[in-house]
């Protein structure tokens, strides 16, 4: 538990720097571009861009001033204003993720930030530290952390107990009957015994359990032992990978945007382009000046591209202990996430046509909560994973998960309405190249090849999706594969599973196909389907979602 106070006093730094961030381009329009100006308009124009400075800085100092917050037993409590007083409750038992972002500031000054996620829809259901110490994150994670496996032990054993005095109970009601005859003191007895029993058996199944309350100290009063707390390392990327990644994510050709802003750049220096342009050609004149700078740029592209991936994807490493997955990145930058094992709804496998050349694959895993900067991408696993190795880090740290290989693909009858079913995308772009008629290197025809073009296009990529779509029905899961040029495999419990949708529209019912939909609770709220399953595959889906009943418990 932590008193209430405001947040580090770094955080007035932090948000002055993501002003200036914000204010870049004004500044440099009107103090860098416009220098020497003595136009009216930005005159005025730098007078409000003034206020509008001083109206920031005010508030950075107002709201660091009249905002606090604390960390109970059981919920983060958030202070915000003055005259109006607002509080903000977040339980612990909310939270689906945690993630801790130490950017190159934090780790000037030692610090670091810290979010946590809740399944809530709204700001308002996140609670952030843009800046705090290393020893107060760890602090409240693991109060965070250790509360939820307090929670969960508790309901584990309640459920223990409710089930030991149902079977004590029945087992005496039986005895009961069969030994009618007994008298009332004797029953008295055997009501006692009964109750010891109960009371033996429920101590033998609590004590157990403590030991597994959670992985962090200070959670309760029963000492965690070294083997529990232990995380085990299921995946650390190595020089290999991150050469292997950099040419995968083609993050060499970063010095495309480079090489135009530059070039951009020096003819601003020259008020004539015919300067550049023919400096340019003078270099470009000799075969051995042209072949060196090809070299240069190829093995500069390279090079950038390497550093980009080792600084974004260095020190990759997936770790789990009993109840949660802790994902880190980053070389400059670190960036670790954390997820709840029984909070994943979902898990997806995505292979973009490089990667499926190379066997590779990126895991993403679904929560309820979000990940919080789509910028950081926590809730993926390292994107350039071995196909066999993702799958066998995925049953890893979900051993209730499963991926099947073996699949069901679609009937034939799928191929054919595919490939029949009209194309928009297609009727209009042929009806404008129809009505403008553009010609192509002198030939004044092409507009019907270019329409013949689109059509081979898209009929290929309907057969690509064809041979590509998958599913498969296995006991609790369901496994749904899909894409043409990017395939995504779609793996979930039926547990997971907050609605289903079967629909047929007419041609699909005239061959005896279907299409399933499925949605899972996420953030934003996550939307899968499958079209052109055959109707037997339908019924038993809409079987197999109908067994919920007997896994979800509404409370």
């Amino acid at each position: 538990m932590t008193e209430l106070r405001r947040h580090h006093v770094l955080s007035l730094l932090w948000s002055l720097g993501n002003l200036i961030k914000s204010s870049f381009a004004f500044i440099l329009f009107l103090f860098v571009f416009r220098t020497g100006t003595v136009s009216t308009w930005v005159f005025y124009a730098r007078i409000i861009f003034y206020i509008g400075i001083a109206i920031s800085l005010v508030s950075i100092i107002w709201k660091w001033i009249t905002t606090r917050y604390s960390a109970d037993e059981q919920a983060f409590q958030i202070y915000t204003g003055a005259l109006s007083r607002t509080r903000r409750t977040i339980p612990y038992t909310k939270v689906q993720n945690v993630s801790r972002h130490t950017s190159f500031f934090h780790r000037l000054f030692g610090v670091t930030s810290i979010r946590f996620e809740t399944g809530i829809k709204g700001e308002e259901a996140t609670f952030q530290l843009q800046v705090v110490s290393l020893a107060e994150a760890e602090q409240l994670e693991k109060l965070v952390v250790g509360y939820q496996s307090e929670v969960q032990a508790q309901a584990v054993m309640e459920g223990h107990e409710k089930q030991v005095e149902q079977q004590a109970g029945d087992d005496y009601s039986a005895s009961a009957e069969r030994m009618g005859t007994r008298t009332e003191s004797n029953a008295i007895e055997g009501s006692n015994a009964a109750n010891a029993a109960v009371s033996e058996i429920s101590k033998a199944v609590t004590e157990p359990e403590a030991l597994n309350t959670g992985d962090h100290e200070d959670v309760s009063s029963t000492p965690v032992p070294a083997a529990k707390a232990a995380r085990i390392v299921h995946y650390r990327s190595t020089r290999k990978d991150v050469l292997k990644a950099s040419f995968t994510s083609l993050s060499f050709l970063v010095l495309i945007p480079i090489l135009g802003s530059l070039y951009s750049t020096v003819k601003d220096f020259f008020p004539d382009e015919t300067v550049t342009e023919s400096l340019v050609l003078s270099w470009l004149q000799s075969w051995w000046v042209t072949s060196l700078i090809i070299l240069m740029l190829m093995f500069l592209s390279i090079g950038l591209g390497i550093v980009w991936t080792f600084v974004k994807y260095g020190d990759f490493q997936i770790t789990s202990d009993e109840k949660r997955i802790y994902i880190a990145k980053g070389m400059l930058e670190k960036t670790v996430f954390s997820i709840q094992k029984d909070r994943v709804q979902a898990v997806k496998v995505t292979q973009s046509p490089m990667k499926r050349m190379l066997g590779l694959a990126e895991v993403e895993l679904t929560t309820a909560g979000s990940p919080g900067e789509s910028g950081q991408e926590m809730n993926s696993l390292y994107p350039f994973l071995p196909v066999k190795e993702a799958y066998r880090i995925i049953e890893e740290i979900l051993p209730s998960y499963q991926v099947c290989e073996e699949m069901e693909k679609l009937p034939r009858t799928a191929l054919w309405l595919r490939l029949l079913k009209p194309s928009w995308v297609w009727i209009i772009a042929t009806s404008a190249l129809l009505y403008f008629k553009p010609v192509l290197f002198g030939f004044s025809q092409a507009w019907w090849m270019l329409s013949l073009l689109l059509l081979a296009s898209i009929a290929a990529g309907r057969v690509i999706d064809f041979f590509h779509t998958r599913y498969v029905l296995n006991d609790q899961f369901i496994q749904l594969r899909s894409g043409a040029l990017t395939s995504t495999l779609f793996v979930s419990k039926r547990e997971k599973m907050i609605e289903i949708k079967i629909t047929r529209h007419p041609l699909q019912r005239r061959l005896g196909l279907a299409s399933i939909h499925t949605v899972n609770r996420a953030k934003p709220v996550m939307h899968h389907h499958v079209h052109d399953l055959p109707n037997e595959a339908a019924a038993e889906f809409q079987m197999w979602y109908m067994g919920r009943s007997r896994e979800v418990q509404t409370r």
